[in-house]
């Protein structure tokens, strides 16, 4: 339990820890304390914009919008790493929650994460977390596939230093809203679990000398697909054991080039029959074709040894075939031209 700092006593606070603070119009007496309760404060909500690169999303977050009035939190953290402080007080971010997770909060008592949410705005029982949390609105699609900036997830980590350990809190007093409301995803693309652990490295140093390691840095899941085709790539490159996972991924990825119609690719074309719809396969598909393809011929093969077995032919009738082609060329040629007719029909059967 704490009482809300002031503004002064913020910025001093974020500045100590090292990141850029950009005061934005009249934060300091922007709030929605006329609506309810601010403190005491007892920790840090970390949530995602959804906004993408078209949006003002500094001032989105401080006006707030028709459905949700600003602030809409203490600050926005854009994907610079400048931490825009757009509201001192009560905030419309949190919204009601569970009062377990508040209480695992105050208490600082879980293990990895709080206990899982079971309540959010509006609720039975809800508690109402403007009150009781600062929160920090970090620039993001939150569509779990737009990066999270080294810069950006650095000073999201410190800004939430700067805060804890004013209060004297540790890293569980930050957490993430989707810890806080079961409503809630945010902040997608980055675990909580791993943001607490580095918010812990940073606690234990003094302010303004933790700077984070490559290691650190949370991954976006299309970040890991992307280390996982170069890894991929670079194994069928240059050699190497591929694990089963890799390869699946390559079984499934549909670039080889396809064959044309007849052979067994109706949707090469489109209806116009002219554009080319569909020109590759994955290895899945190509493999399953080829063994049709095999097993169509040897049936082909087996049919035809039937019927040339079938021919039966007396030594006489030999030897007067043979006797007429030695006195007639040209009739070599005819026979041949035939029963290649005649091979060509039975392999089409």
């Amino acid at each position: 339990m704490a009482t809300p700092m002031s503004a002064s006593k913020l910025v001093e606070a974020l500045r100590a820890e090292g990141v850029t603070v950009h005061e934005v119009r009249s934060w300091r007496t922007h709030n929605r304390n006329h609506r309810g309760a601010w403190g005491p404060v007892h920790g840090v909500l970390i949530h995602h914009t959804v906004t993408g690169p078209g949006t003002d999303v500094v001032n989105l977050i401080y006006d707030g919008h028709s459905a949700l009035p600003g602030p809409l939190s203490t600050g926005c953290i854009t994907k610079d790493g400048v931490v825009h402080l757009t509201g001192n007080g009560r905030a419309n971010h949190a919204g009601g929650g569970d009062g377990r997770v508040l209480d695992a909060v105050i208490g600082e008592s879980y293990g990895d994460r709080p206990p899982a949410t079971q309540k959010h705005d509006g609720s039975p029982g809800a508690v109402d977390g403007n009150a009781r949390f600062y929160g920090w609105e970090c620039e993001n699609k939150g569509d779990g596939r737009d990066p999270w900036p080294r810069v950006q997830y650095v000073a999201m980590v410190k800004a939430t230093a700067a805060i804890c350990r004013v209060h004297g809190w540790g890293e569980k007093s930050g957490i993430g809203h989707l810890e806080w409301s079961d409503w809630k995803v945010d902040p997608r693309g980055i675990d909580m679990t791993d943001f607490r652990r580095d918010l812990a490295a940073c606690l234990a140093l003094p302010a303004g000398q933790w700077e984070g390691n490559d290691d650190d840095m949370a991954l976006t899941d299309s970040d890991v697909r992307k280390v996982a085709d170069a890894v991929v790539a670079k194994l069928i490159a240059g050699g190497g054991v591929l694990e089963n996972s890799d390869l699946r991924r390559i079984w499934w990825a549909d670039e080889i080039p396809a064959a044309r119609p007849p052979y067994n690719n109706p949707d090469y074309f489109a209806a116009d029959g002219k554009t080319i719809d569909n020109d590759t396969w994955t290895a899945k598909y190509a493999v399953q074709t080829t063994v049709e393809g095999v097993r169509e011929t040897l049936a082909r093969v087996r049919n035809l040894e039937g019927a040339v077995g079938a021919v039966d032919l007396s030594d006489a009738d030999i030897a007067t075939l043979a006797s007429a082609v030695a006195s007639n060329p040209a009739l070599a040629e005819q026979i041949a031209e035939k029963v290649a007719v005649k091979l060509a029909e039975r392999l089409a059967e």
